[in-house]
């Protein structure tokens, strides 16, 4: 996704966490591995005209972690995407990531929710609370899961009223 390297430019550097915010412990990274649809994001530059977003993520030889963003463009009447990698911040039990898409410029990724359990959805902040993402494996969430993420949001300083909810096609239709 070309818009990327937009927010990169301005995060560089910007691998904090919101005050206030805290990210999950007992992360376990080969259970996160995978593709995540997402499900409702704040709204960004780079994925403007977007829709159908995925992040798959898969691990490096080196032990760092392979992210591939997607998402289709009506625009452009095809997918876009941009392929980057991902570092630990701290340790690999805490989920704080770094994440860039080219050369030192790094974005933070913070899981501040995670369905432990089944590894089934989570909740991603960048440095401030002017980034978030709700993420599922599947392309919708269940009503009163998503309403609880929203509103653990709601209570963290995010402004849930400007969240846009990504639209994905049937399973049959995504290519």
């Amino acid at each position: 996704m070309r818009k990327t390297c937009l927010l990169l430019l301005t995060l560089t550097g910007c691998t904090g966490i919101p005050d206030g915010v805290v990210a999950v412990e007992d992360f376990e990274l080969s259970r996160y591995l995978g593709t995540w649809y997402e499900i409702a994001r704040l709204d960004h530059r780079f994925e403007r005209g977007l829709s159908d977003i995925r992040a798959d993520y898969s691990l490096n030889s080196d032990g760092s972690v392979k992210v591939l963003n997607s998402g289709y463009s009506a625009e452009a009447g095809e997918r876009e995407s941009a392929e980057g990698q991902a570092e630990f911040v701290e340790t690999p039990t805490v989920g704080r990531l770094q994440v860039s898409f080219f050369g030192p410029f790094y974005g933070a990724y913070n899981i501040i929710a995670l369905d432990k359990p089944g590894y089934r959805y989570a909740m991603i902040a960048g440095p401030d609370r002017d980034y978030l993402w709700i993420l599922a494996r599947d392309p919708q969430l269940p009503a009163a899961t998503l309403k609880a993420l929203v509103d653990q949001a709601r209570t963290l300083g995010f402004a849930t009223d400007q969240l846009i909810y990504d639209r994905h096609p049937p399973s049959e239709q995504i290519p």
